[in-house]
């Protein structure tokens, strides 16, 4: 059984959290929640971050399908529910070829990425988005946290404070590691080791790198079960969890999109922000699974069993 009592950011990654937003009267040893650093953070978003929301929205507001949205954002909900169900399970049976545990769990995620391909969705947030910086980082920040609608969706389908305060701090204390990922345009046509036509928008390679990680360890696990520790096996849970609910905000952003005046409830900021929190999550949670799950080193690997 997942290990549910983990802290999902520690003490030192909340008190930099709390710094970088400029929550200087965020209580933090005692641990931090996310209703103390709303609290304690006065949000400012620039105009110039807000101004792009607004351009992407009004770039995509009618070319989104509603309904579709809406029923992939009800099957996420079922799929972030089922994995205590698929951690419980640990290593996915079979004799041949292994269960298929995980790649159900990305199923409605996969409809939302074609969808947002087919309507040139990824295209248009990467050339309206702002590249990874730290300034438009801590815009991120602030909007997530003022974005009450954001917050109430994501404990809902099921992360609580505290892990809504670990995804807060993924991207916010990761602005470093984020600036290496840039919008397709920006990368420059002289690097020898792929061809950058061939390179997709940046939010589609980590929607989709997101995915195809989650899918593979149906696999990876069946095959490596002998090197498993239930460490490692929580680690991937909230990897998984947390590149999930990037994938719930992305849709989240989406839905917004498509809906017209007084049903809207986010501003353009908001917008914004969740665009660019769902890409950072996605981004960061799978770079975390890499090292949690898939590198397993001699140091993390289960004891050999005698022979």
């Amino acid at each position: 059984m997942v290990n549910v009592t983990r802290p999902q950011s520690k003490t030192d990654e909340q008190k930099q959290l709390a710094e970088r937003l400029g929550a200087e009267d965020a209580t933090v040893d005692d641990g931090l929640t996310l209703s103390e650093l709303q609290s304690a953070v006065d949000p400012e978003i620039s105009d110039e971050f807000a101004t792009m929301g607004a351009v992407i929205r009004e770039d995509l507001e009618e070319t989104l399908d509603t309904k579709l949205i809406n029923a992939v954002l009800a099957d996420l909900e079922v799929q972030i529910n089922r994995l205590p169900e698929v951690r419980d399970a640990g290593v996915p049976d079979g004799d041949m070829e292994p269960e298929r545990l995980y790649e159900e769990l990305v199923e409605p995620g996969w409809r939302l990425y074609d969808h947002l391909l087919d309507i040139g969705f990824f295209e248009s947030v990467d050339r309206n988005a702002p590249r990874f910086s730290a300034k438009h980082i801590l815009d991120t920040g602030h909007g997530l946290l003022e974005a009450e609608p954001l917050t109430r969706e994501l404990e809902r389908v099921g992360f609580d404070e505290g892990e809504q305060l670990a995804l807060i701090a993924n991207v916010v204390n990761s602005d470093t590691q984020l600036e290496r990922w840039v919008p397709t345009a920006e990368i420059p046509y002289d690097v020898d080791e792929f061809d950058v036509e061939n390179v997709p928008p940046l939010h589609q390679r980590a929607s989709g790198g997101s995915l195809l990680w989650i899918q593979t360890l149906d696999v990876h696990l069946w095959q490596k079960e002998v090197l498993l520790t239930e460490e490692i096996l929580d680690d991937g849970y909230w990897d998984v969890k947390g590149m999930l609910g990037g994938l719930y905000l992305l849709a989240l952003a989406a839905r917004e999109i498509a809906t017209e005046g007084r049903e809207r409830s986010l501003t353009d900021g908001q917008l914004m922000a969740a665009l660019t929190g769902s890409a950072a999550i996605m981004i960061v949670k799978q770079q975390d699974i890499c090292h949690d799950v898939f590198y397993i080193t001699e140091e993390m690997r289960a004891e050999p069993k005698a022979r």
